[in-house]
């Protein structure tokens, strides 16, 4: 919709597409930019903001304009960043002349407003800020005399900026909102809930429709997750900057806080709607439902769902409850448990994730272009990617092969963050899983041991003090 194209394929990644010439050599240097069997390995954070600049005769290749933008916030904040392109833009150019080359400046033109759009659609919360908007119209005012159409042209990608940032915000609020009504219900109930509590079965009772609902909401979150929250939210202090972590004042990371909180209340959500119910068939039965539920996602491609609801049965109130599970037909509930195992760092589920993502590149249809990740384990990977190298090489040079990796993830993610949900949204079911009361850990515990009595002294003593 409104990202560039060229993002929507994983070739944006092909491991040449970064030099501008293929080098036979083993180390090249041009620019101050060191190359590697033609891939762009380290250089200085100078020669990488001038590697960005458009003249009249070169544009920067799509995927080193991603990679730069997403990791050069460790280094620079997006307001300098932008500041020293337009700086050097004005001094090649000779945009401060006062008399303009306009044949010059029409070669150059089309190639600065191409680089702001990329840079607007693919990072928009970058432009939240005055600064950056005021760099923008700047560069307009300056090249705008040479071609009345570079003002329609900026009219057009601040009008996209703006729509884009109202949506944005507008499905942050909204999530603020639903935050906020569930925290003051979280311990709302500390022993039973009263029987009016409606429960899910009773709100949506078909397996399938409740995973397309699930699926609806992950992806409604997955869409504000801006790619550079996955950068923010590891931000150190730069070693080459004594003054200040970059950011230091807020870390940005808000819609993927967000989306880590919706998982632990799907997680408690299926863990209290399993530990409510008085009688040990109806319990059974909801397990029942939920595994069917579980299998449903992981058919769709919707991991995370997936993941939180095994996590949500694999909690001790929920595990414990014996005569329940000696109720359920489990044998499919053992092969999700098998696709989610950690074993070999998840090597069942990154299997499972390459099929799907494979599944997505070849798709059809929307509902096969589904790609959910389970996102605390790509939150994790990222982490140890930027945490197992450092981003400055002795010299002083960005260590640019691992922003490469970081970009291949983070672009994947992106990809499949733009899907459109095929499913038919169902308001009714979406608000209850939003909004419907859940029990705290304890809460968890009490239910438990009012519907199977402690087996043993250890939970027997935790059932006192919690009474």
């Amino acid at each position: 919709e409104g990202m560039p194209q060229t993002l929507s394929s994983t070739s944006m990644f092909t491991p040449c597409g970064f030099s501008p010439h293929l080098h036979t050599s083993k180390e090249d240097e041009q620019g101050g930019l060191i190359f590697q069997d033609g891939n762009l390995t380290s250089a200085s954070l100078d020669a990488l903001i001038q590697h960005l600049i458009p003249t009249t005769d070169y544009y920067p290749e799509k995927a080193y304009i991603f990679t730069f933008l997403l990791s050069s916030r460790l280094f620079i904040e997006p307001h300098e960043l932008l500041s020293r392109v337009c700086h050097k833009c004005i001094e090649q150019q000779r945009l401060d002349d006062p008399v303009l080359d306009k044949a010059r400046i029409r070669k150059f033109g089309p190639k600065i407003l191409q680089l702001l759009t990329e840079w607007t659609e693919t990072f928009p919360y970058d432009f939240q800020e005055e600064r950056m908007i005021g760099h923008l119209k700047d560069m307009i005012h300056r090249i705008a005399p040479c071609d009345e159409a570079y003002w329609k042209k900026m009219n057009q990608l601040l009008q996209t900026l703006n729509q884009k940032l109202a949506a944005l915000s507008h499905g942050q609020e909204g999530i603020v909102k639903i935050s906020a009504a569930v925290s003051d219900k979280l311990v709302a109930f500390k022993s039973k809930p009263p029987s009016i509590q409606r429960e899910i079965l009773s709100v949506c009772s078909d397996p399938y429709t409740l995973a397309q609902q699930l699926t609806h909401v992950e992806l409604e979150r997955l869409s504000h997750i801006g790619p550079e929250e996955f950068v923010q939210a590891f931000v150190h202090k730069d070693p080459l900057d004594g003054t200040k972590t970059c950011f230091s004042e807020q870390k940005k990371t808000t819609n993927l806080e967000a989306y880590v909180k919706w998982f632990n209340r799907l997680c408690y959500l299926v863990a209290t709607e399993i530990c409510m119910p008085a009688k040990k068939k109806q319990r059974a039965q909801v397990i029942e439902f939920f595994i069917d539920v579980a299998r449903e996602c992981f058919n769709i491609g919707n991991f995370n769902s997936l993941m939180a609801i095994i996590s949500g049965m694999n909690m001790s109130p929920v595990s414990r409850l014996k005569k329940t599970w000696s109720k359920v037909k489990t044998a499919k509930f053992f092969i999700l448990e098998h696709q989610m195992d950690p074993t070999g760092n998840f090597y069942n589920y990154r299997t499972a994730l390459r099929g799907a993502a494979h599944r997505s590149l070849t798709a059809h249809s929307n509902r096969e272009k589904i790609v959910i990740p389970f996102f605390s384990l790509l939150i994790k990977d990222i982490y140890f990617l930027n945490e197992g190298c450092a981003n400055r090489l002795p010299n002083g040079h960005v260590n640019f092969e691992k922003f490469l990796e970081l970009a291949k993830q983070v672009g994947e993610f992106i990809t499949w963050k733009q899907v459109e949900c095929p499913f038919e949204q169902d308001p009714n079911i979406i608000h209850y899983l939003h909004t419907a009361p859940i029990f705290t850990e304890d809460g968890l515990y009490l239910a438990s041991y009012e519907s199977e009595s402690p087996e043993n002294q250890t939970e027997k003593d935790r059932w006192k003090s919690l009474r």
